[in-house]
């Protein structure tokens, strides 16, 4: 597919490197070499992705020039711009970046802004080849797209997205904006990654980072291709997973944190749906116990309702996630798995 504007073609499959920071850098390095060798050529990282870009970096040295690789720094300072810029780069073992996005900032930067002239120059200077903007807020999309500064945008897009997500797709087609669709599994709660790719698949200008810290997770999207398309099956599991996930629930995107009373509000806010998707049993030990206990200390400060992308109504959630999670503990209700399409 083309990435809008930027005229890079890129392969269906967009690999978004966050989970690799789990792997050591061998596993890290095999699964990355796994995924070039079958045709994946964008990469997506970040500054703040602890060591994934230095992952990146080992894994493809020696094939730099055949692949993408996009990173983001989240810094508002001019200084601090630049410094995270340099150590990316460092890291990734390039002079170069095919993308660089400013992350999930606080306001969207523009033309005449500094910050915006720091990402300018660093194109005009060779560091950078295209330049892109990720955000949760769909007034910031809308912002960016609009203004004409920016080659891509990344937000969160899945077959769990309403209409003003997808008029914000067919936003950037028109104005040619690559779309990079970030949380393509829903942050972790859609477990069905063929209905996933199918969906994607609907959108030729729409490129999916799939978040992959497992082998198995990379095969399963090698798997797919243009043939893959939504197929009554698959829209069956769909309508199901929207109608039990429905509008209001946590994403995990954690910009919400951190709580000031210690709640770790993007676990505890969406631990019922956790325990319904999939076995229960390993959610509940006494260490998850005390972490959903904490949700008791809960204030009602409403600074995670502030900060929270989607405003949900956050100290609503973890009551509720609290009281499920007791009702599992007694018995009065079952997780459930639920049941996947391959």
């Amino acid at each position: 597919m083309r990435l809008g504007k930027t005229n890079l073609e890129v392969n269906k499959n967009g690999f978004g490197a966050l989970p690799i920071q789990r792997r050591n850098m061998a596993d890290s390095v095999e699964i990355l070499r796994h995924a070039y060798e079958n045709g994946i050529d964008f990469y997506d990282t970040a500054h703040f992705y602890t060591d994934s870009e230095a992952k990146l970096g080992a894994a493809f040295e020696d094939v730099r020039e055949d692949i993408y690789l996009a990173s983001k720094g989240a810094a508002e300072e001019v200084e601090e711009f630049w410094n995270q810029l340099e150590t990316s780069l460092k890291s990734m073992k390039t002079d170069y970046l095919d993308l660089y996005q400013f992350h999930n900032l606080s306001f969207c930067p523009k033309e005449d802004d500094d910050l915006y002239k720091a990402m300018f120059q660093a194109k005009e200077d060779g560091l950078i080849r295209h330049i892109g903007i990720t955000t949760h807020k769909i007034t910031h999309a809308h912002e960016a797209i609009e203004s004409g500064l920016y080659e891509t945008l990344q937000y969160p897009f899945s077959y769990l997205s309403g209409e003003s997500e997808i008029n914000l797709v067919n936003r950037c087609k028109e104005l040619d904006v690559g779309f990079l669709a970030m949380k393509g599994m829903g942050g972790g709660l859609i477990t069905n990654s063929k209905a996933s790719y199918a969906f994607m698949n609907q959108f030729d200008n729409v490129l999916p980072i799939w978040g992959i810290q497992k082998m198995e997770e990379l095969d399963e999207f090698l798997s797919y291709d243009e043939t893959t398309v939504l197929d009554d099956e698959l829209k069956e599991a769909i309508e199901k997973d929207k109608k039990e996930l429905g509008d209001d629930f946590c994403r995990g995107c954690a910009y919400c944190m951190p709580c000031p009373e210690e709640i770790n509000i993007s676990m505890c806010a969406r631990m019922s749906l956790w325990i319904r998707r999939f076995p229960a049993e390993p959610y509940l030990t006494e260490e998850y116990h005390e972490i959903l206990n904490k949700t008791l200390d809960c204030v009602e400060c409403y600074e995670c309702v502030e900060k929270c992308p989607y405003e949900l109504e956050i100290p609503r959630l973890l009551k509720e996630n609290y009281e499920d999670y007791q009702n599992v503990l007694n018995g009065k209700t079952k997780g459930v798995r639920n049941e996947t399409v391959h």
